[in-house]
């Protein structure tokens, strides 16, 4: 990381730089992140010590949950702290670090969801074969693979930010280290580089997102041949799901599928996905599942009736 020495520090200019605004900011994101933090980490937890949720869908869930922390943690703590600083100073190896947590984990969320869509296909259109397709052993391989292949993306990026040469301004517009940002900064053409990023980020949220539509299209069709309570505990579990995948990929679509050009509202469709999606998940899984909520009231119940013995 020590590449490229003439910078050594970058300069976030954050969401705003008004100060009462910067205020506003620091409240408004720090009950954001702390509502991820405390609704992924219940989901975690309940998951992870009540026996109804044993399946495969919630196996995955356990994993977004996951994924939802750290990607969430990877951005929110510095933009909190930031709005409360004259100066919002990142190191070059702190801002190398960033860009590949932010990949690591965001692709990971993206290979979850689609995990998730093929144990939704399995258990709606293949029932009959949906104990044999989808045993704990065949989960765990897939998970590992989601976490190999989240880390070659990452490695992938970071490769990339690591050949930008960076010759004098490190003023980042933007509130967090990512690769489009860092190339208005580099001292080179990046026009060849962010065609890599497009044929991988880009490519990555484009057809990730073509396939879980397509998948799910498919599930939903599926449903007339199941009868009435069936179809409307499919559909609810489905729709969840594809409120989730709408929210994530639309804002990185967006963002990474595009010529290496700034956008004014760049920032606020990053925020969206960086810090609202990872927080609206746990309220869409918890207010939409009802074998969730019936699993935390039991589960934190029980240790509730066990502390007052």
């Amino acid at each position: 990381m020590q590449q490229n020495k003439s910078v050594t520090e970058f300069i976030l200019l954050g969401l705003t730089q008004d100060p009462l605004r910067q205020k506003v900011v620091f409240i408004i994101f720090l009950i954001f992140y702390t509502g991820t933090v405390v609704g992924n980490l219940l989901i975690i937890v309940t998951i992870k010590f009540s026996r109804s949720l044993g399946s495969p869908m919630y196996f995955f869930l356990f994993y977004l949950s996951i994924a939802d922390t750290c990607f969430s943690t990877s951005i929110a703590p510095r933009l909190i702290v930031d709005t409360l600083s004259a100066k919002k100073i990142i190191s070059y190896n702190e801002c190398m670090m960033q860009v590949f947590a932010l990949h690591l984990f965001g692709c990971m969320e993206i290979f979850v969801l689609i995990l998730m869509a093929v144990d939704r296909y399995v258990a709606i259109c293949k029932p009959l074969r949906y104990s044999t397709i989808m045993r704990r052993q065949v989960c765990i391989i897939l998970i590992i693979l989601a976490w190999t292949g989240s880390f070659i993306h990452s490695i992938a990026q970071i490769a990339l930010a690591l050949k930008l040469p960076f010759c004098g301004p490190n003023l980042i517009d933007h509130y967090c280290c990512d690769l489009q940002p860092l190339f208005n900064l580099a001292c080179m053409d990046t026009y060849m580089i962010n065609l890599l990023l497009v044929s991988n980020s880009g490519a990555i949220c484009s057809s990730s997102f073509l396939l879980l539509m397509i998948s799910y299209f498919v599930i939903l069709r599926s449903l007339r041949n199941h009868s009435a309570e069936g179809r409307k505990k499919a559909f609810s579990t489905c729709t969840s799901h594809i409120i989730v995948v709408i929210l994530f990929f639309g804002p990185c679509i967006f963002i990474y599928t595009r010529p290496p050009t700034t956008f004014p509202m760049d920032k606020m469709v990053a925020v969206f996905y960086t810090i609202g999606t990872p927080f609206l998940n746990p309220l869409i899984y918890t207010l939409r599942n009802a074998e969730v909520k019936n699993a935390m009231r039991k589960l934190w119940s029980i240790k509730i009736t066990s502390e007052s013995k």
